[in-house]
């Protein structure tokens, strides 16, 4: 569609240009945050002074939506009512101040236009027309948006994480596919002491000194510029997100609303009791502690209802409508949201397949992220296919499983949903978000050291057969348990042995192309997970040795083994290389051969003996006003595929600003597997990003002479994920 650049406003109205900077604009809004791509925009506007209890209802009488466009591309963001706009430190809960997030995915102009509207009940009308425009409707402006200057695991480094149609989600940014990691316990995690008006309602039995969680472990782990609130709230909360980022989790699940649940002491609303009016404060807090796990790299799988209230908005009503809004207005922001719309949703079945249709309609409609959708499942084992996830096979607008089951169906479960959801057209992730009994779940480090039937059956038993990943629940009958958990050192072990295998599937297998293929070999209860001719994993729960089937192979292969136990790097069994072309033993590992063992059988490394051309991905931005000579710098291999997972290692040779601009890079070293190769480079081309434009077109090298980039300019930028071509010769 087309969009004029500057929007005719209404009288009281002003259309402002913003500097990728952060500052207060005219009176009636503000920008804050910082201009910069996949970063959090706040623009918070002067509308109707109101209150959480005034009348009309505000939330439900007024509607803020901003639209933000460049070029064709356009996003429909809903906004809501802030109070003083600085609820979380003031606990205000009256204001004019209404607000929106914008996290801009491309560099360079963008527009905005605002839609303010009242009337009965408009928040949930999808129509754009609907109501009465109100000041500030029609207020229009532009920012302009610098890339980002994050870099590693925080997502603003990464992107949004989404759904693209595999078994894996992706970032939009890094473009890395992602594989969970976490923790589904507490599930009362947001019942916080510390929280604005959270209090215990009496729900199940638990060991928590009020009924609501501390977190007092984890005050040590806060660190300095960490988040807080009103003096320093939140040390607990925030340092217990920091000890799991650091164990490797990067996966959390949390209830939004328990009321008539196990635990009773979260919910939006200002009260137990009250369903339409939102608890502005809390919320805001709440969104200080999703912010930190942005930042951390996390993915935040938001569980909307338990079993227990799954009636008490009804279905598709104007409660429920607006509680999904405000959390969609208040949160969508957040780089990795998975929504889950209830826990156990079939156990009882008041929902029937085209209620939850529309519910995931109505998420899909108004989250302008397009965040995946999940529910979690009752006792898998336990329900007939068509009354579970089987009547969703198909339907677009639902994306993933969130399994419950006994360790040992994990493997088989996770290939049905796998294999059935690929048939039907729309691949589903599928991850196990509990392992049962209740009772028992993951038990303290100090009960179960090795954990060894939930690490063989679930944790290795859903990867190698292509899940998504595992987050676990921790039972009720011991210390530290799914409702009064303040320790997450109690599992200390059992995160590292998660965090290992999670690093094997991402630092060597190629894993969204691979498959599970469990007939490859002849043993019945080992896995494999496979690109048939490629490279092959193996999984021995129970040790021993095995033989695989290479007859799709050609060529030489290593052979190499990992310790799901004690992680580390890849080691040398007594077999150290197999020809392809039949079926091949494996031979033993390197020690405990009753133990369980994964191999990795990829082609031997390659020799690099004359020059060839090279692929790469830079790991991180280069520019003239962010590097210097002789800064150290890596990129990823893409191509040629025989070197595929290595990496270049080098530095920026040389910067210089006359007659515009001209920057140097020269690799060294290619690591790949476990070899370091001597090598010297000459670039030969480049594309900036996947062709993302840098914040100007003028910033961009125009072409590469003598291995040097050029600009016009004196400002200059490579992107990181930049894709530059390369000649590579070995030695020095």
């Amino acid at each position: 569609m087309s969009f004029l650049r500057w929007i005719h406003p209404p009288p009281y109205a002003a259309a402002l240009l913003l500097l990728p900077c952060v500052g207060s604009l005219l009176p009636a809004q503000q920008v804050t945050g910082e201009l910069k791509q996949w970063h959090d925009v706040v623009l918070t506007f002067d509308g109707p002074a109101t209150s959480e209890s005034a009348d009309p209802n505000p939330f439900l009488f007024y509607r803020l939506n901003v639209t933000f466009t460049q070029g064709a591309r356009r996003f429909v963001i809903p906004g809501y009512f802030a109070a003083d706009g600085t609820a979380a430190e003031t606990s205000a809960t009256a204001g004019n101040k209404w607000r929106v997030h914008f996290v801009p995915d491309e560099t360079g102009e963008w527009n905005y236009q605002v839609s303010f509207r009242s009337g009965q009940d408009v928040a949930v009308d999808l129509s754009p027309d609907a109501g009465t425009p109100l000041k500030p409707d029609g207020l229009a402006g532009k920012l302009t948006i610098a890339p980002s200057d994050k870099t590693g695991r925080d997502h603003r480094a990464q992107g949004t994480l989404h759904y693209v149609g595999e078994h894996y989600a992706q970032y939009t940014g890094s473009k890395q596919y992602f594989i969970q990691a976490g923790t589904q316990s507490p599930e009362n995690f947001l019942a916080y002491y510390e929280f604005d008006d959270t209090v215990d309602h009496g729900g199940a039995e638990n060991r928590l000194k009020d009924g609501l969680h501390h977190f007092e472990p984890h005050v040590r782990d806060w660190r300095a510029g960490d988040p807080t609130w009103k003096g320093g709230k939140g040390k607990g909360i925030i340092g217990a997100l920091n000890y799991l980022a650091g164990k490797g989790m990067n996966t959390f699940y949390s209830l939004t609303m328990n009321i008539d649940g196990d635990g009773r002491e979260i919910y939006p609303w200002t009260s137990y009791e009250e369903r339409a009016r939102y608890d502005i404060s809390k919320l805001a807090q709440w969104d200080l502690v999703f912010s930190h796990m942005d930042k951390l790299g996390m993915q935040l799988m938001l569980i909307t209802q338990e079993e227990e209230n799954e009636q008490l908005l009804g279905k598709m009503t104007v409660l429920r409508r607006l509680y999904y809004r405000e959390l969609i207005a208040r949160f969508a922001h957040h780089h990795a949201i998975l929504w889950d719309l209830s826990e156990e949703m079939d156990r009882w079945r008041y929902y029937t397949t085209e209620d939850i249709k529309a519910l995931c309609e109505y998420f899909k409609q108004v989250d302008p992220w397009q965040h995946p959708i999940q529910y979690v499942q009752w006792k898998g084992e336990l329900l007939a296919d068509d009354k579970g996830y089987g009547r969703l096979l198909g339907f677009d607008g639902f994306d993933g499983t969130a399994m419950q089951h006994d360790p040992e169906y994990s493997h088989p479960a996770t290939i049905k949903w796998v294999d059935a959801s690929a048939k039907a057209g729309h691949k589903w992730l599928v991850g196990i978000i509990e392992i049962n009994p209740t009772s028992i779940g993951v038990l303290p480090d100090a009960d179960d050291y090795w954990h060894d039937t939930v690490r063989k059956a679930s944790i290795w038993g859903n990867l190698m057969a292509g899940g998504s990943g595992t987050v676990f629940f921790f039972g009720y009958a011991h210390p530290d348990s799914d409702l009064d958990l303040e320790d997450w050192r109690s599992r200390d072990h059992f995160w590292d042995m998660l965090h290992y295998a999670h690093e094997f599937f991402t630092r060597y297998l190629p894993f969204p192309q691979m498959r599970h293929d469990d007939d490859l070999t002849a043993t019945s209860d080992d896995y494999v997970f496979a690109k048939r001719g490629e490279i092959y994993a193996v999984y021995l729960p129970n040790g021993g040795s095995t033989a695989l089937d290479l007859s799709a192979a050609q060529g030489l292969f290593e052979v190499k083994w990992f310790d799901p136990r004690f992680g580390g790097e890849l080691q040398n069994g007594s077999v150290r290389t197999i020809q392809g072309g039949g079926i091949r033993a494996l031979g033993l590992p390197p020690n405990e051969p009753s133990k369980d063992w994964a191999l990795l059988v990829r082609p031997a490394s390659p020799p690099l003996d004359k020059e060839r051309k090279f692929l790469v991905k830079l790991n991180m931005p280069i520019g003239s006003f962010i590097s210097k000579a002789g800064d150290a710098i890596t990129a990823s291999i893409i191509s040629p595929e025989s070197f595929l997972g290595g990496s270049l290692q080098g530095t920026v040779e040389r910067i210089s600003n006359a007659d515009g601009g001209s920057v140097t890079i020269s690799f060294r070293s290619l690591v790949h597997k476990e070899l370091t190769i001597p090598i010297t480079t000459v670039t030969t081309g480049f594309v900036n990003s996947k062709g993302h434009k840098a914040v100007d077109d003028e910033e961009r090298p125009t072409n590469v002479d003598k291995g040097a980039f050029l600009t016009p300019k004196s400002t200059f930028l490579l992107n990181e994920g930049a894709e530059i071509n390369l000649l590579v010769s070995p030695g020095h």
